[in-house]
């Protein structure tokens, strides 16, 4: 195997292939480089993980691996901090927590579940400030399985921190800014058995739309959680389908994702890798106009009564920092599991050549062109009216020509439908 020596500098480069059987990066990497913090940190952060079940096939990964100088967090130095310290640090804790310390009782009393993943579940209730939340929750570091995959280890769902935060502070960037993204309010880590409210939540929710995944009852009072407690983003868009006003929101649906995208990419260099419709959530909104900033220009778009978040970072590639630096490749071969919606998974692989540590922009242009097609699917309450027509026409010439543009930034400069 041949490595190529990095050059410091102020770049982290975090990106999340899929994988099948777990990789221990940390010992793989650690006598390759000198035993610094900021590597310490790059290792834990890097995270391979299989995000859905199909068909097996062979993939060789190249992983963009660069040291560090601007970091999300800062921990302190005296010494190597373990992975599980890392995380307890993330979260403002110098150990785990019980699960009534960060959800007393009577917000757990109003938790309902309304999402689910493969490594975990997903309820909202109320903060003490009484506004809506969504709780991620996600067991880590234990011996049972999990929805038939092994348990995240604490090193890689670091990987998901800290893009969750470095997306989240995009709406207070003085350059590149956005509110696109889901904002993430508060993050701990407890230990203990699934809480019997929880249950609760969790049968009435499998009782009503039916549930993929294990009933949580099964861990014991040593089982380690994360809950990232993240703003209330609203419904998803797959079941959304049918409830939106007219074809006319859509347009702006497509703009408010593609916004999004344009400022992480400008800022972070930022693909998501996976934004399939139950990834983008939309709610009722008074506000006409919504605003972003791209390299220092304010721009404004027409809501239609509509925001829109996005979530989901699992398999999403970021860079921190602005000075470029020089990789450190591995190829690894793995053979991962892939769910290939509407092939743009094998796209992706198609035009990174398996590299998913390089920044390939035009992603995002994939999974633009597969949401229009969603949209363009989609029932709407209103079939009729003025400007409907026009609208299904305008959308449909979008998702004929974006896949010529190279970016989301460059859509939403040069495609007709946002000028």
């Amino acid at each position: 195997m041949m490595f190529q020596v990095p050059i410091l500098s102020d770049r982290l480069v975090l990106g999340t292939p899929v994988r099948g059987n777990r990789l221990h990066l940390s010992s793989l990497l650690v006598n390759l480089t000198p035993e610094t913090h900021t590597w310490s940190r790059l290792k834990a952060a890097l995270s391979l993980h299989r995000k859905t079940k199909g068909t097996s096939l062979c993939v060789c990964l190249s992983l963009c691996l660069c040291l560090s100088l601007s970091l999300c967090s800062v921990y302190s130095l005296d010494g190597e901090l373990s992975d599980d310290q890392k995380v307890f640090s993330e979260c403002n804790q110098t150990g785990p927590l019980g699960f009534q310390d960060c959800l007393p009782a009577a917000r757990m009393k109003l938790c309902r579940k309304i999402g689910e993943g493969t490594f975990g579940e997903v309820f909202s209730t109320t903060n003490t400030s009484g506004d809506a939340v969504a709780l991620k929750i996600i067991p880590v570091e234990g011996c049972d399985q999990v929805n038939g995959e092994e348990q995240k280890t604490f090193g890689e769902i670091l990987h998901e921190i800290i893009i969750s935060k470095e997306l989240s502070s995009l709406k207070e960037k003085k350059h590149n800014q956005t509110t696109g993204f889901i904002g993430l309010k508060d993050l701990h880590c407890v230990k203990g058995c699934y809480p019997p409210s929880l249950l609760k939540a969790w049968d009435s929710f499998n009782t009503q739309r039916g549930s993929e995944n294990d009933r949580p009852d099964f861990f014991n009072d040593e089982q380690l959680f994360l809950i990232l407690e993240f703003e209330f983003g609203g419904r998803d868009l797959e079941n959304s389908n049918g409830q939106l006003a007219s074809v006319m929101v859509s347009k702006s649906i497509l703009h408010q994702v593609t916004a999004a995208l344009a400022v992480a990419e400008q800022e972070l260099c930022f693909e998501h890798r996976d934004l399939h419709w139950g990834n983008v959530l939309v709610q009722s909104t008074k506000e006409k106009e919504g605003r972003f900033l791209l390299n220092g220009t304010n721009h404004s778009l027409e809501t239609r009564g509509v925001s829109v978040r996005i979530i989901d970072y699992s398999l999403s590639r970021l860079e921190i920092g602005q000075s470029t630096s020089l990789p450190l490749s591995l190829s690894l071969s793995l053979y991962p599991s892939l769910y290939l919606q509407f092939g743009i998974y094998r796209l992706m692989r198609q035009e990174n050549g398996n590299k998913w540590g390089d920044y390939q922009p035009h992603s995002n242009v994939l999974w633009l062109h597969y949401l229009s097609s969603k949209l363009l699917t989609m029932t709407y309450k209103s079939r009729g009216g003025r400007g409907v027509k026009q609208a299904r026409l305008d959308l449909q010439r979008f998702h004929d020509d974006v896949l010529t543009f190279r970016s989301a930034s460059d859509i939403l400069y040069n495609c007709g439908l946002f000028q």
